[in-house]
């Protein structure tokens, strides 16, 4: 039987706080999840419980151009952190950004706070969510390129992992652990200079971008592709019944990422950037309308219920 949508909003709340808990204070309870997780766990925060296969993924690109690094890192542990990771994807699909990613519940705070000050969201137009997006992809590419380079001696050491350096959540959870060295510029050489230069950059915009922007790094995330990628794995669908819809448009309105496609596309409203957080089901006033499925099992379906949660789009 699926979930009643009046307690969606409750159970995906419940779940971001807990995996917040969880994730970033975990390993001082003696939790150690690893380094395979499709969310923003960050292994910058002291203690933290897990974190996200980025780091490990930069390792591996790099290590793989040298045999003798490789070897010693351990092939069979490699392959191991990447199929746990594809397994977990296969599994939960994107409801890793929208119910349990610690950096997303972030962002859902200053949404909240935002809203409460009475700011109204910046939303972004649908032509330039779909030229930000590549942006993501883009992220993977350097990811893929540098690493190697660093290995092969063409680029200083610091280069191994090209995303962590600039992520802004490198610098940003660690505060909620009291840390804060990551906030200030590295001078030991010219690259970690750099690197220390353009973090402070990435985390002024984010945060910027965050507060006026619900989900706003979510356009940008590489992880968000990375798992998307990997769709045809999963047996985790947003799915909509075309005859059953109303084309109210709360859908579009109750969505973070105010995806369209949602409102007006009858067949693929599961995009690239959809979150899997459900909140365009719990908006639909249509009943069987939307649903998340695990294959052919409803978990969560829309009903006559639903109520926009946001404020209306231009």
């Amino acid at each position: 039987m699926a979930l009643n949508v009046g307690t969606v909003g409750r159970l995906r709340q419940g779940a971001q706080y807990l995996s917040f808990a969880l994730l970033m204070y975990g390993g001082r309870l003696g939790l150690h999840l690893g380094p395979a997780l499709p969310c923003f766990g960050c292994p910058f925060v002291p203690g933290c419980g897990g974190y996200c296969y980025l780091m490990g993924l930069q390792g591996y690109i790099g290590f793989g151009m040298n045999a003798a690094a490789l070897a010693g890192m351990g092939l069979w542990r490699a392959l191991g952190w990447m199929l746990a990771f594809t397994l977990l994807v296969a599994l939960l699909g994107k409801t890793w950004c929208g119910w349990i990613c610690p950096f997303g519940l972030l962002q859902d705070w200053l949404a909240a706070l935002r809203k409460r000050l009475g700011v109204r969201e910046r939303l972004i137009s649908t032509p330039a969510m779909e030229r930000l997006a590549w942006v993501k992809y883009g992220f993977l590419v350097y990811m893929a390129v540098i690493p190697p380079l660093a290995t092969m001696g063409f680029l200083p050491e610091d280069f191994h992992l090209p995303f962590c350096n600039i992520c802004p959540g490198k610098s940003i959870l660690p505060l909620f652990a009291g840390e804060t060295k990551y906030l200030a510029l590295n001078l030991d050489n010219a690259v970690t200079f750099g690197f220390s230069l353009a973090l402070l950059c990435m985390t002024g915009v984010t945060l910027v971008g965050m507060f006026f922007k619900d989900r706003f790094f979510c356009i940008f995330c590489p992880l968000l592709a990375l798992i998307h990628l990997l769709k045809p794995l999963t047996a985790l669908k947003l799915v909509k019944t075309p005859s059953a819809c109303v084309g109210c448009g709360n859908c579009r309105r109750a969505c973070p990422m105010n995806i369209e496609a949602v409102e007006k596309d009858r067949e693929n409203v599961q995009t690239g950037e959809c979150l899997d957080c459900a909140r365009c089901v719990e908006s639909c006033p249509s009943s069987a309308a939307l649903g998340l499925r695990f294959g052919n099992i409803p978990l969560i379906v829309s009903s006559r219920a639903g109520r926009a949660e946001r404020e209306p789009f231009s």
